[in-house]
Formats: structure tokens, sequence, C-alpha cells
């Protein structure tokens, strides 16, 4: 892919990834009153974030919350977590959610069929790419579940023919998200992915895993397909069982822009009785190791060991 484009521009443009490089450190995360929350676990938490955020470098922007004994959700970690910053491909949960609220109100369902033609296909992350000869009918579910589960750039634009841009932004102010926003091109039916900040898409998340952001259906659906065990495993899953893998419900984002690598993570933990139990919501800008793509960037590497540590020490109410 060239060099000079950012997945950013891929999206809305048709081209796919890459970009520039740099290295900053960020702020020290806020510690909170544990209010509940077991204090050695969260202790051991914050304890583990600021040492992986120092060692991987960058600029970070995340939020951790876990429930307490009685379910209420307690913030761990707070680092700068109202920062509006380019969520990249963790933005495609929240166009699946306008997506699976247009058909909440009837406006489509996971069946209704569109056609994959050449034009729309976009290189970069995803499978629909690679097939290199294009002309099917595909259903909702089919591209929600390749966007969701491969982080497939071309399902976005399939996602906007059904939802168009305005009508997402609408549809996300309407849940309450101030922040989280695709950005609109001239043709209504293409984007950018946008901004979010970490508390939106930490709420987000928690909404999701509570039923409580779409209809119990739709987000049963959703949730099915990030927590499937064949989706991304670079990050807090990576050192893991299969079962425990399956207990997370994660999308990852990875760009550049002038700033620098950007490597986001956002998820939410259940405990084995089923019960959500943790959520994390992890942006990491201004990085260096800009290519790398893959397991062995730093920040990839920090969010393998920030994965064991809060599956380690999810709390109390879990078992």
């Amino acid at each position: 892919m060239p060099a000079h484009l950012s997945r950013r521009s891929a999206l809305g443009l048709g081209a796919a990834a890459a970009a520039v490089s740099a290295g900053m450190s960020g702020p020290a995360a806020a510690a909170r009153p544990d209010d509940g929350v077991d204090p050695t676990g969260a202790s051991a938490i914050r304890r583990v974030y600021e040492r992986e955020k120092a060692r991987a470098g960058g600029t970070w922007h995340s939020h951790i919350a876990a429930a307490d004994p009685a379910g209420t959700l307690r913030p761990i970690v707070e680092d700068d977590a109202d920062h509006v910053t380019e969520g990249y491909s963790v933005q495609k949960l929240a166009v699946a959610t306008a997506v699976m609220d247009k058909i909440d109100r009837g406006g489509l369902t996971l069946g209704t069929k569109l056609d994959l033609t050449q034009d729309l296909i976009l290189e970069g992350s995803g499978i629909y790419f690679l097939h290199t000869v294009w002309g099917d009918e595909i259903t909702v579910a089919n591209f929600l579940t390749a966007m969701l589960l491969m982080s497939d750039n071309t399902a976005v634009r399939m996602c906007g023919r059904v939802v168009p841009a305005a009508e997402i932004n609408d549809i996300l102010a309407a849940k309450g998200f101030t922040h989280t926003r695709v950005e609109p091109v001239d043709n209504p039916n293409r984007f950018y992915l946008g901004t979010t900040t970490p508390r939106e898409m930490h709420d987000l998340l928690w909404r999701l895993a509570t039923g409580t952001l779409l209809s119990p259906s739709s987000c049963r659906f959703l949730l099915s397909i990030t927590r499937s065990i064949n989706g991304y495993h670079d990050g807090i899953r990576r050192a893991m069982s299969s079962a425990e893998r399956s207990r997370i419900a994660t999308k990852y984002g990875a760009d550049s822009n002038d700033l620098g690598a950007s490597r986001h993570e956002a998820g939410i933990m259940f405990g084995p009785d089923g019960k959500p139990r943790l959520t994390y919501a992890l942006f990491a800008e201004a990085l260096a190791d800009r290519d790398n793509y893959g397991a062995t960037h730093p920040a990839v590497q920090a969010h393998a060991v920030i994965g064991r540590t809060l599956l380690d020490n999810l709390p109390p109410g879990d078992s």
C-alpha cells in the first residue's frame, strides 16, 4: 500500500495505510479512589499501566473501569480520558452501532443484501480486497462481521450505503455521544472514521455489554462478533487461553498521522459468570515504529501486558 497515504484517507478516498513517526511522553494517569473496587487489584492495574505506558512511549489517553461487588462501575485509570482523538478502526464499533440502531428501528435487516462491486473495494485491513473478483450480493450481517472481526475497510463503505454519514452522526448524538462522530466527505455515503474519547468509548462498551445501547438482540449480535476467538489477538488478548479470550470483546485500531503512529484498543471483559466486569479504552498516539502494525510494536506489547493484568485482577463478583 502507498506509504504516503493514511488509513483515514483510505476510507474516505480509496487508498490505504501509513504515515510519519514521533515519540513523546504522555501525562500521568490520575489515581482515583477505589470506591469499592478491590484496592489491591486496582493498584496493580494502575502500576502496570503506568509502567507499560512509559516503556511504549508516546502520548496516551485512557479510561479503565471495573464493576464493584454491587455491579456499579468505578474508574481505575482516568488518563486524559476526555481527550478527543482520531479513533481509527476502533470507530468501527460506533459505525456498527448506528447500523444496528437502524435495524432496531425497522429501516433494514441483518438479511438485507447489497452488491459488492469493484469500485467499493479498499485495501489495508480486511478480507474483501483479497477476493480479486467481485460481484457477490452480501448481507448486512456479512459485512458487519467482516468489519468488526477482520476490521475490513471495504465493509465501512458498505455501512455507508445503508446509513449515510449524517445519519450515523445523528444516531450517535441521539445516544448521548458528544465527540464520537464520523467525518463526512462530499459523497454522503462515504466518510472518514472520525473522532471519539476514551470516556465515550468506555460508555459505548458498557452500554453494549449491559444491553442498553441497542435492543438486547442487537447488543448480543455485536458482542458475539467482538468476543469471537477468531478475532484480533496481538494486543489485550495475546497472553490468554482460548476460554479467556472468549470472555473479552475487543476492537483494535492503528494508523499514523503528523504526531506519529497511533495504536488503540478498546473493549470489555466478562467474568466466568458471563457478567461484564471491566472496560478498557486505550488510545496511544505520537508513537514511534510507524510502519510496524504487528504484535512487536511497543504499544501493542504494552496492551498485551496490560490485558493480562486486567484479567488477573477482575474485581470481586467475577467468579
